[in-house]
């Protein structure tokens, strides 16, 4: 049985984590970590910094806190030789380099999204890329998601730039020449891959992929009406990730 910590336990996805992991008989969540009140999970601790743990009765950290807090927790897992899975986003380089630090000590999985759903629409999206002349994202989150565009929408985009490249596709040019309005026509991420951001009350995490050619289009979209559907993906990354394997695996495509 794999003990847990988790990192932004106050949070509605913290919660949500907790809850859903601790019914798990392979699982058991021994403290939720977070600046803020938390709501008490039965047998877990409650601190305010990850500092406060054990790490003799911690086998992973999941951190879905901030990327102030993934710092912490890639600084703490590698000096204590505990295994990581991170579900923040909004991370920079320096982020990314205090994960690669830790991932040559220890086992670390990020991915900017769990879902399974959201994982497969990624795969299909890559696959679908090189086929068409446009592309262009839009994702859709709950009002109190602080950063855009979301990870999510990141990967995506990345993953059509680099299956266009592969096949000798060019960048996609705008043809839009006049703006009424600057930021009208989204971001570019890469190589011409537009992503739109939309922030509304009600919303979980939604995404579209559409592409378009003459005569035809395809539309690829996911919809994660509850934080419930992260839970799947995030037990596959906690089952596989171990502190004696260092590795840093970037998305979960590679364990489905």
């Amino acid at each position: 049985m794999k003990r847990l910590a988790i990192v932004g336990g106050a949070g509605r996805m913290g919660q949500a984590l907790a809850r859903g992991l601790a019914a798990r008989d392979e699982f058991a969540v021994v403290a939720l970590i977070d600046e803020h009140p938390i709501a008490p999970l039965a047998g877990a601790i409650c601190a305010s910094d990850v500092s406060a743990l054990d790490p003799s009765t911690v086998d992973v950290v999941i951190d879905f806190s901030s990327p102030r807090g993934v710092l912490a927790s890639a600084s703490w897992c590698s000096a204590h030789a505990v295994a990581l899975v991170v579900g923040t986003t909004g991370l920079t380089d320096e982020h990314w380099s205090a994960l690669e630090a830790a991932g040559q000590r220890v086992g670390v999985v990020v991915a900017a999204n769990f879902a399974i759903g959201a994982v497969l629409a990624e795969r299909f999206a890559a696959m679908a890329a090189p086929y068409f002349e446009r592309v262009e994202i839009i994702e859709l989150h709950h009002e109190q998601k602080v950063d855009a565009p979301s990870g999510t929408a990141i990967a995506t985009a990345r993953a059509i730039a680099g299956a266009r490249r592969a096949k000798g596709r060019a960048p996609i040019e705008d043809p839009t020449t006049r703006f009424s309005v600057e930021g009208a026509r989204g971001a570019d991420v890469e190589d011409g891959v537009k992503v739109h951001s939309v922030r509304l009350s009600g919303l979980v995490a939604h995404q579209e992929v559409l592409f378009g050619s003459p005569g035809e289009g395809l539309t690829i979209r996911h919809d994660s009406y509850d934080r419930e559907s992260f839970l799947p993906g995030v037990a596959i990354a906690v089952a596989h990730v171990s502190a004696t394997t260092p590795e840093l695996l970037r998305g979960i495509d590679s364990l489905l």
